[in-house]
């Protein structure tokens, strides 16, 4: 192979991840938030919702709703001071305003007839994530009370431009029924009377979503297969990545794992230049073997040491992406089956994403390899080269808070 084609190979490759990764912030996710909400029967026939709201923004957003600069000194200062106690007094200094921009943007109907809503008590301050959220108890009074409640949200709205993408994920008990719902700009509402299988669909629409917007996790998943040197090693591996994930974002979204993103952000850019430098690593010290087998081990999956290796490596950063899907839907419940079954649903909708990159791209990898393996190797090179790059940029960026 030419030189100059070599340097081709190279620059499209790096063109390709330039472009994959134009824009991206260092958190994986970008500025976004998850807007919580609980649905029960409240007393005298009403509805009773509990909204967790994410605490500056929503100062931010109700201030600015209202013209309130008032709100937006008192509830900054009270956030720079990080004080709950005076959070939630500047809230109840100005209800008319908060509850305002909450009740424009998010409602309730039912048997087709829109309720009215009316807070109940003063806001109070929790914490999710390690973030203050204010939380705000309302009641709404329906002319008609039906089987059939319709819950809207539009909270936070992208055209704000404070933050993008926001979720706002529902838990609701009601009627005899019981069950979760993720809604966005895209699916803003959704019908407690719905199917089961409607109500799954949400959750396993937001895990493709998920992994199709995060582009870390996508180079992640191609550093995996430039690497892969068969088709059972990445099966492997992509096996192991997904049991690993799933059992910490099972406990992470259940609330026994606490991992802050702090923490979590980085160790995933770390992980995404490891596994990518790893192949280089075997191409710098082997050259044109680099894709060549050791002695098979005797097992039936038959991996050599490299192949075990690198399998444990994987699991082992699979662990921590868990905790980053998890903290991407934002769920730290008590355990129950319907949320249980949520949670499963939108890790399928992950797996989903990554089954089918690997079906698209690992067959012409394998035929590039066979046919023309030098092209294959530089092919593979440039790409672990560019992912590494971008990995260890992220990492930086992520733990100097940039």
């Amino acid at each position: 192979m030419s030189y100059r084609v070599r340097c081709t190979i190279v620059a499209i490759t790096a063109a390709v991840i330039a472009f994959l990764s134009a824009g991206q912030p260092a958190l994986a996710h970008g500025f976004s938030s998850t807007v919580y909400v609980h649905v029960t029967a409240g007393d005298r026939g009403h509805i009773r919702t509990m909204l967790e709201l994410e605490y500056d923004l929503f100062v931010v957003s109700a201030a600015d709703f209202e013209h309130d600069d008032p709100l937006f000194q008192a509830g900054n200062a009270a956030f720079e001071a990080e004080d709950t106690t005076a959070q939630a007094a500047a809230l109840n200094a100005h209800p008319e305003s908060a509850a305002k921009y909450v009740t424009e943007r998010f409602s309730v109907t039912s048997a087709g007839q829109a309720c009215t809503p009316t807070r109940v008590g003063d806001f109070t301050m929790g914490r999710r994530e390690g973030v203050p959220y204010a939380d705000l108890l309302l009641d709404w009074s329906c002319p008609e009370r039906g089987d059939d409640h319709q819950v809207r949200s539009t909270l936070f709205p992208d055209g704000e431009r404070y933050v993008s993408g926001t979720k706002t994920i529902v838990t609701y008990e009601i009627d005899g029924r019981s069950g979760s719902a993720a809604l966005d700009a895209a699916h803003p509402s959704f019908s407690t009377g719905q199917s089961w299988y409607e109500r799954f669909w949400e959750f396993f629409r937001l895990g493709t979503e998920h992994l199709l917007t995060g582009i870390d996790h996508i180079l992640f998943l191609l550093a995996l297969i430039a690497g892969s040197r068969r088709l059972r090693e990445i099966v492997l591996a992509a096996t192991s990545f997904t049991l690993a994930h799933s059992v910490t974002f099972m406990l992470a979204a259940l609330g026994l794992v606490d991992v802050p993103a702090r923490v979590v952000e980085p160790v995933i850019a770390l992980s995404i230049a490891v596994v990518a430098g790893w192949y280089l690593w075997r191409v710098w010290r082997r050259g044109d073997h680099a894709t060549d087998l050791e002695t098979v081990g005797s097992s039936h999956f038959s991996l050599d040491r490299a192949g075990w290796t690198r399998l444990g490596v994987v699991f082992c950063f699979g662990l921590v992406h868990g905790l980053g899907f998890a903290g991407a839907l934002g769920i730290d419940q008590a355990w129950s089956w319907t949320l249980l079954w949520s949670l499963l649903v939108f890790n399928v909708g992950i797996e989903a994403v990554q089954l089918a990159l690997i079906a698209a791209v690992f067959p012409l990898l394998m035929v590039l390899r066979r046919r023309a393996p030098t092209a294959g190797l530089w092919v593979t090179g440039a790409l672990s080269a560019g992912v590494a790059v971008m990995g260890l940029v992220w990492f930086v960026q992520r733990v100097s808070g940039s």
